[in-house]
Formats: C-alpha cells, structure tokens, sequence
C-alpha cells in the first residue's frame, strides 16, 4: 500500500496511508446493514403505533427516507469524515493534503456515489487502479480514504530546509537565472503523481533546463538536479530579500 508524505505551510509533515478496497467493502456492507435496519425498524414502529398523519406518503419520504438516502453525506459531514462503517474499520474521509473536506468535497463524493454503486465493478475497477485508492467520487472531490492507524503528523525540523540559510553553497549557480514562471513549470513537474508519464516529463524537463541554463553535468539523475535547482533558486531569492 502507497503511503503519501506532505509537508504543509506550518512545515508539518503528514504521513498517510489510503485505505484498501477490502476495508472500504467491510465499512460500506456495515454501513448498509444499519440503514437496513434502521428502515425496518422504522417501520414496524409506525406500524405498530398506527399514526394517521404518516399515512401521507410525502411525510413518511421525508421522516424515514430522506435520513437514510443522505446517510452517508450527513455522517460524513458532521462526524470529520466517518460514518459508523469507517469509524468500526478506523478509516476516514480527507483531502488529500491531510485536512477535513468541506460541505461541496462531501456532496460531490455522495453524489458520485450513486454512479459507484449503480456501477459497482467499475467503482472497485478504479479504487484498485489509481494511485491513492480513490473511487470516481474521490477522484472529483480531490479526496481520499485514509487509515487512521498510518495518519501521523511530524513537525518538520527546519534544519531540513538548510539551503535556504546564507551559508548554503549553490550547486548550480546558473539556477538564478530561471524566471518565477519557469521554477513554478519545474515544481509542479515534480508534484505530479507518479508513473511513467512523470518520468518521462521530468526526464524531458531535466534535459530542457540543462540545456537553458547551459549546465553540462549530466551524471546527476534528473529528478535530483531538479530538486537541486529548486533548492538553489530559493537560496538565491533569500539572498535578494
């Protein structure tokens, strides 16, 4: 199972782990089982008390069924991303930089849900397939389902972040030479998802900027010099401020 690493702007690392396919079945067939429940017990109690006003078939759609059809939504929502089958399985709804998911990423997982469902093979076809076990719903929603057991935040030592100090020694000079625009080509390069096509692309960037900035050290591998670039132009925009 992949493990996703971020670091946010309050230099805190978050270390997650997406849950499997199998958890995310467990959770949704225990998630079932209660509104399976919750509908007949519903209804052997309005049976039983025999109240007139609910023979109104609008009224029982909204007291009964409306409850059931936004479960997973509503559950969601209000309890941080889990419904009572992710709380027993101890997987959670996020985003995939490590924070809660607002009301429109919730909607648009529950929405998509129906489509994952009225589809079920192709709903687990694309949980198992991409890269952070995100279904259709996830994939929209900019979301992801998490292991809490993996979720661990580390604050991130500055020292890490050394070549911003003024004693760092560039390793290509040339690297102040790159416009804003261009460093922001390279960092998204390097964020991408990874894969062959991000290899491919780093290794197309990594030949572009050598040849640019008209740097001949070729032994480096190129995600490494591009980083190294990276690490470089910030040390010299320190250096400017």
């Amino acid at each position: 199972m992949s493990e996703a690493n971020i670091i946010t702007g309050q230099y805190v690392q978050i270390s997650q782990s997406p849950a499997s396919l199998g958890e995310r079945i467990i959770a949704q067939i225990i998630d079932a089982f209660l509104i399976v429940c919750y509908l007949i017990g519903s209804t052997l109690l309005i049976s039983e008390i025999n109240l007139s006003f609910l023979s109104n078939g609008f009224v029982w759609m909204i007291g009964i069924y409306l409850p059931a059809f936004f479960y997973s939504f509503l559950m969601e929502l209000f309890n941080h991303g889990q419904s009572v089958g992710k709380m027993v399985m101890r997987i959670r709804v996020v985003k995939k930089d490590g924070t809660t998911p607002g009301i429109g990423e919730f909607f648009m997982r529950w929405l998509l849900q129906l489509v994952d469902l009225g589809f079920s093979g192709i709903g687990a076809l694309i949980i198992l397939i991409s890269k952070n076990s995100q279904r259709l719903g996830d994939l929209a929603a900019g979301t992801m389902v998490i292991r809490l057991n993996d979720y661990r935040k580390i604050q991130v030592s500055l020292d890490e972040f050394y070549y911003l100090d003024r004693k760092y020694k560039p390793v290509y000079p040339q690297a102040e030479d790159l416009s804003i625009n261009q460093l922001d080509v390279i960092q998204r390069t390097l964020n991408t998802e990874y894969g062959y096509e991000r290899e491919r692309r780093i290794a197309s960037l990594a030949a572009k900027v050598r040849e640019h900035l008209k740097i001949s050290d070729t032994n480096t591998a190129d995600e490494k010099f591009l980083y190294t670039i990276v690490r470089d132009y910030q040390h010299y925009s320190l250096e400017i401020i």
